[in-house]
């Protein structure tokens, strides 16, 4: 790996424009657990339903506790998110494309974010329909309420085939395509390729794709150079090596 982590810290050198692009992999390595896991697959259409919350609001919350916010604000942020929040401060990071929930990158510190799925930081009222932009509601010990109304919040991403997700989702995606679009160095870190058809959509031609990750995925057709280890320990590498 000695090798491919100079050619990584040669890249962001050059690079005038570098993004981070993460996926699950880094979350789910640091306790995260699969919403199936804590839902089963075959219920989480039923539980993400205003109307299974208005009557299950504390049940709804230990799902949710469960499977993202202990690891959120328990665990906190892996060593991943810090390094990535690191380098966006030292400016060798424009920014941080994400299909991830759980709010993590900005809790290590990292400032440029654009979550394309949503995330807790964006909620909703399930009865007036107010939002909420503030993950800290989750980190209450218990289901967070509308400031207005005072009935149960759930984040906007959850409700769906509803405008206001739509909306957000678009927008998001968006923000995640204009980013790269304007990148000269794309890191993939961690992520299979959920939704990549979009947020690669704009990708330069000149671009230079480098995909971080222990196991093959559709990204090594196309990267510039693969790097099958653990993030952090690439990362300690570029940092300190």
């Amino acid at each position: 790996m000695e090798q491919e982590h100079i050619q990584l810290k040669e890249y962001m050198a050059r690079s005038k424009k570098t993004v981070a692009v993460t996926g699950a992999g880094i979350s789910y390595l640091y306790g995260m657990r699969r919403l199936k896991q804590s839902v089963g697959i075959m219920n989480a259409g039923r539980i993400f339903s205003p109307s299974y919350i208005r009557k299950n609001p504390e049940k709804f919350y230990a799902t949710m506790k469960d499977a993202f916010l202990d690891a959120t604000f328990v665990k906190g942020p892996s060593a991943v998110h810090r390094q990535l929040a690191e380098l966006e401060r030292q400016g060798k990071i424009y920014g941080i494309v994400t299909q991830n929930l759980d709010c993590l990158h900005t809790i290590a510190g990292s400032k440029n974010v654009v979550e394309f799925q949503g995330s807790f930081r964006d909620n909703i009222c399930i009865e007036c329909e107010s939002r909420c932009y503030d993950y800290t509601v989750w980190n209450q010990g218990h289901m967070p309420c509308c400031e207005k109304c005072g009935a149960p919040l759930m984040p906007t991403c959850f409700l769906r085939n509803s405008r206001a997700s739509a909306i957000t989702s678009h927008e998001n995606m968006e923000k995640a395509t204009d980013m790269i679009s304007e990148s000269d160095l794309v890191i993939i870190i961690g992520t299979t390729g959920f939704r990549s058809d979009e947020y690669l959509s704009r990708m330069k031609d000149t671009t230079t794709l480098v995909q971080i990750n222990p196991s093959a995925t559709e990204f090594d057709k196309i990267a510039n150079l693969n790097i099958r280890a653990d993030a952090a320990e690439v990362f300690d590498k570029v940092m300190n090596g």
